[in-house]
């Protein structure tokens, strides 16, 4: 049998077969978990927007967010709004787009009467570590804190090396900054466009 030549095709797909039952079973036993994490992690990026994340355990962050903050629609657009005092106080709401290698997705936060950018996070990038994977490190990610958009109607955010730049791009990483500013300009214009609509 073993000097068949059937033997290496049957012996590759039993092979085949058992690590493709393990991989299940695990994805199976482990997939409570993942959901838990992701959902923790996305917890965590809009406590950052909002800027109350709390040093502490994932229960302080669950607790933190379960009391301050709410899912919230603007007609098809799906975020989350910050409740302090009863009253919202800010909102953050959800950005896509194109990157250099895959798509970007996150979260950009405005103040109640859309005027001000208070801050972003990004859930999903697949940008090159060390150049444009930096749009997820907090130095970068600060700039866009407390940015002034009020009668604004196109572009929110410039970067340099443009005149009236109001973020830093990426050095080395020009193609993924570009990207950022645009995802985020259109999507706050289809936001206001939703908001005027609602």
């Amino acid at each position: 049998m073993k000097n068949s030549i059937y033997y290496p095709i049957i012996f590759m797909m039993a092979v085949t077969a058992i690590f493709i039952t393990v991989l299940a079973g695990l994805n199976f036993v482990t997939a409570d978990t993942i959901s838990f994490n992701q959902e923790s992690e996305l917890q965590q990026k809009i406590l950052y927007i909002f800027d109350i994340l709390p040093d502490g355990t994932e229960k302080d962050i669950e607790r933190v967010f379960n009391e301050s903050v709410i899912e919230k629609e603007w007609g098809e657009l799906r975020g989350y709004a910050l409740i302090q005092g009863g009253k919202e106080r800010a909102y953050a709401i959800p950005v896509k787009g194109a990157g250099l290698w895959g798509s970007i997705i996150g979260y950009i936060g405005l103040n109640t009467d859309y005027s001000e950018i208070i801050g972003i996070e990004f859930v999903t990038q697949n940008e090159t570590p060390g150049l444009g994977g930096r749009i997820s490190e907090d130095l970068y990610k600060e700039q866009f804190r407390g940015i002034d958009i009020s009668g604004k109607t196109e572009n929110f955010i410039i970067s340099s090396p443009e005149p009236g730049s109001n973020v830093d791009a990426i050095a080395g990483a020009t193609q993924t900054s570009n990207a950022v500013v645009k995802l985020i300009n259109e999507d706050i214009k289809l936001f206001l466009r939703e908001v005027e609509y609602d």
